[in-house]
């Protein structure tokens, strides 16, 4: 039989995917395969699941949130595997998920993964971390770590959107300088990402007509801080209406970025904590991993 390493996190989301084990593993073998199953008890846990188990599967399924996907992806990167990924939503946000418009039915996802076909999508690699589908910094990307599990579960995406109106209050701009493409960006800027993705923490979203998750480029969107009150409004309906056309919104693409700014600014990658640098390096790993779906 094929071998199949499924990693779960049991509190994903509203715990689904324990609650729906037994069926996923039973797709699985309907469908041929061995399936081995792993079940994640920390951070941490789905890389090293990968590093231990990964070389003896054909294919890899994680389970989980957003956290867990770039786990298993840091997982296969790392010890330089090229085995094909399946992914099965069970998040609170799925921002990834919803750009590659995966069944949010799990059984229906695993299904999807044995009947599938292989696809391959670029990886970002920040400093020496990797993200499968943003890093960014600013307003709200503190909500998208900082929100305990349990809060997650009982709201879902709510929770996120709650927990960065907190922000609003001690908002504050970064002085960022970037480099791109022979470009210098430099101002005081409120939010910003480096993006894979059409989904931005489930509050942004990109026009999926600017995104093609396999070009071997970022999509960036700048927000800088509002001189007054018409400009911010400009901001909001360009963001609202996704046409990026204001002053104070920035978008380019590129494959390779240096960003200079404050150490201590935490930056988010995937929805988990990166404590900032003075100087990150940002790079488009074309096509580095093959998803299932």
């Amino acid at each position: 039989m094929k071998q199949l390493l499924l990693i779960l996190n049991p509190t994903a989301g509203q715990k689904r995917a324990a609650r729906n084990l037994t069926g996923i593993v039973s797709v699985f073998n309907r469908a041929g395969y061995d399936t081995h199953v792993y079940i994640t008890a920390g951070r941490g846990d789905a890389v090293e699941a990968v590093r231990t188990f990964g070389q003896q599967m054909e294919l890899i399924v994680c389970c989980g949130g957003d956290g867990t996907l770039n786990e298993t992806v840091t997982g296969v990167i790392e010890n330089g595997l090229e085995i094909p990924i399946g992914y099965i939503p069970a998040g609170s946000t799925n921002d990834f998920a919803g750009s590659l418009h995966l069944s949010g039915d799990m059984l229906e996802a695993a299904g999807m993964i044995t009947g599938g076909r292989p696809f391959s999508y670029d990886v970002g690699k920040w400093a020496d971390r990797y993200f499968t589908y943003i890093a960014s910094f600013g307003v709200f990307t503190k909500a998208s770590y900082s929100t305990p599990q349990n809060i997650k579960n009982a709201l879902g995406h709510m929770a996120y959107v709650l927990e960065g109106s907190k922000e609003l209050s001690s908002i504050h701009a970064e002085h960022i300088r970037m480099e791109l493409d022979g470009e210098v960006l430099e101002d005081d800027y409120l939010f910003g990402a480096v993006c894979n993705s059409t989904s931005v923490g489930g509050i942004l979203t990109l026009n999926p007509a600017y995104v093609d998750m396999s070009d071997g480029r970022f999509e960036i969107l700048l927000v800088r801080a509002p001189r007054d009150i018409q400009e911010l409004h400009e901001c909001v309906i360009a963001l609202t209406n996704q046409t990026y056309n204001c002053g104070m919104i920035t978008f380019r693409r590129a494959d390779t970025l240096q960003f200079f700014g404050n150490p201590d600014m935490a930056w988010s990658l995937d929805g988990e904590r990166a404590d900032g640098r003075a100087q990150i390096t940002i790079r488009n790993l074309h096509k580095r991993i093959t998803l299932i779906h």
